[in-house]
């Protein structure tokens, strides 16, 4: 019988190292699968950040225009007031550093540079003739123009923004996306922006620029050479070849198998695409796989070779021998264990690296978001961590109240952004009938977390209707509130009020703060653009606020000596 049993050991053994070796192939490809599975939801998300991130930095760009049309300066220039050009210019470099622009200029209504922030560089624009850009052209026919090209003075490519002035003339901001490129670059995978035509307009790496992700006919490689003046060299295809079944991607000349995610980049028709690569996450979890199997195998084959030396030796040393088996694996368990639990804390430290990393650039590049979306994203990041922290505990009624809350501030940025738009187009949008409380309801909830740390006193009255539009009014009502939490900032007896009077045909909302109040020297230019005492602002929440006051047939003033910082504002009452 123990002859029969020494015979049967040695297929038994190849028949179980067979069937853990397969085990162990089809377990490590499904944990690969599942490891890249979770790296491209991750790569959706975080593209998802940088195309709103790019969404929020043009806006703000395109805003810039906007505020000079009437500015007095920009009215002198064009009128031909001596010497009014010049100090243009130098208002237009001071600009130009302070918001990050590449450069600002002015062009008179037959499409010449008189005033620009690089005039004192060897290649000034100014005197330059640029009727022949198409973001010329288009502010001509439309008011406003927006182009991707390549700067004929400085061989730079970037987005050109236009916007017709008051008198004729066409105020021109050039952005520049090298900051941008970078940030990504320290962010990690490759990021790509595509115009609608699949080629390349900005990329973490530079050598992939005026790359064409997609094949294109000779006449649009044609053009685009031509208006970019990119060279013979530009508009090459990137080849991108699938594997692992279309899950993963290789780009031209890298053998890195890379996740891909493809989002909107905002109203011109570009994407953004995001290249994260797949081999270390995809291999780490094969491995871990494998060495579970090895493990397993070697375990069996301790086993197996414990059941021989018992057939072998049937006396005393059976005892003994199956109690050494037992220690041996718990040795090995527990040696199994503590190498699991150090894998997992060496992917949480990972983690833990990366989310700092990536929230330490999200900081940077959250400081250039346009003014009147500040708040409503700082809104959504708190909903969405309390969101995850409610679905960590298990709470998914709580969990969809703060997602649903996130859906309703998306609705607002964009409902803002449309306002703002319309600001530019001097429309008033929707006049309806409604009430204040309304109105501060929809500021309070975007300016929660910062409300909480002050005292907020509201008296309404009766709270009669207004005519107004909801959000336009809304605006005025965040600006004004958040300036005051700016002035609280260092205070603990914070405390904002709001007040309502009313009479037969006007009602009258002051708003009042316990703050230092309005500096003298900003006092005598409150409602003009770009005046502010604060080291990072634009100096545009009230310009916006004065003017949305006015096309509502209302009015927004600054009331002095009332101890603080302190503003009126004057709306038609509306019938009951």
């Amino acid at each position: 019988m123990s002859l029969f049993r020494s015979r049967l050991l040695v297929p038994l053994l190849i028949a179980v190292a067979a069937i853990a070796a397969a085990f162990g192939h089809f377990a490590g490809r499904r944990a690969e699968l599942v490891a890249i599975a979770q790296l491209q939801t991750e790569a959706v998300a975080d593209a998802t950040l940088r195309a709103t991130l790019l969404r929020g930095d043009i806006e703000r760009f395109r805003l810039m225009p906007v505020a000079l049309t009437e500015d007095r300066g920009v009215l002198a220039a064009l009128a031909g007031v001596p010497g009014a050009a010049q100090a243009l210019s130098r208002r237009l470099k001071m600009l130009a550093r302070e918001t990050g622009a590449e450069n600002i200029y002015l062009l008179d209504p037959r499409g010449r540079a008189i005033s620009s922030s690089n005039y004192d560089a060897p290649r000034s624009f100014v005197g330059q003739d640029y009727a022949f850009r198409d973001y010329y052209r288009e502010a001509v026919r439309e008011g406003a123009g927006v182009q991707f090209g390549m700067g004929t003075v400085s061989r730079r490519p970037g987005l050109y923004v236009s916007h017709r002035t008051e008198a004729g003339g066409y105020i021109v901001v050039k952005r520049v996306f090298g900051r941008l490129e970078r940030d990504w670059a320290r962010a990690g995978g490759l990021t790509l922006v595509t115009d609608t035509n699949g080629i390349v307009v900005a990329s973490s790496d530079p050598a992939l620029r005026f790359r064409a992700t997609r094949p294109l006919t000779p006449a649009q490689v044609a053009y685009f050479r031509q208006e970019m003046q990119s060279g013979d060299a530009s508009v090459r295809p990137l080849q991108i070849a699938p594997t692992l079944n279309g899950r993963l991607v290789r780009l031209e000349g890298d053998r890195t198998r890379r996740v891909s995610a493809h989002v909107p980049a905002g109203d011109l028709g570009w994407t953004l695409h995001l290249y994260t690569p797949a081999d270390p996450a995809a291999t780490r979890a094969g491995r871990a796989v494998w060495l579970a199997t090895a493990l397993a195998v070697a375990l069996i084959a301790a086993l197996a070779w414990a059941l021989a030396l018992r057939i072998r030796q049937r006396r005393i040393r059976t005892a003994a021998l199956e109690e050494e088996v037992a220690a041996r694996t718990a040795q090995l368990r527990a040696a199994m264990d503590e190498r699991a639990a150090g894998e997992r804390r060496a992917d949480e430290l990972r983690e833990e690296l990366r989310q700092a990393n990536r929230l330490a650039i999200l900081g940077q590049i959250t400081a250039g978001v346009a003014h009147e979306t500040a708040q409503p994203v700082a809104a959504i990041r708190s909903y969405a961590a309390n969101g995850i922290a409610f679905l960590e505990r298990g709470d998914s009624d709580a969990a969809a109240a703060n997602f649903g809350a996130i859906g309703r501030l998306t609705e607002r940025i964009g409902a803002v952004t449309s306002e703002l738009r319309g600001f530019a187009r001097k429309g008033t949008g929707e006049i309806v009938s409604l009430r204040i409380s309304e109105v501060i309801e929809g500021a309070a909830l975007i300016l929660r977390n910062r409300l909480a740390r002050v005292g907020f006193s509201v008296d309404l009255g009766a709270d009669p209707p207004v005519r107004a539009g909801r959000v336009r009014l809304e605006q005025v009502f965040v600006n004004l509130i958040q300036n005051a939490l700016d002035a609280l900032e260092d205070r603990r007896d914070g405390l904002i009020e709001i007040r309502l009077d009313a009479d037969a045909g006007t009602v009258r909302v002051r708003i009042r703060d316990n703050g230092p109040g309005i500096a003298p020297q900003v006092a005598e230019r409150l409602f003009t653009p770009f005046a502010t005492s604060r080291a990072n602002g634009l100096g545009l929440g009230l310009v916006i606020a004065h003017d949305i006051m006015h096309e509502l047939g209302g009015a927004l003033v600054w009331v002095p000596g009332a101890g603080g910082a302190c503003f009126d504002l004057t709306l038609q009452r509306a019938a009951a």
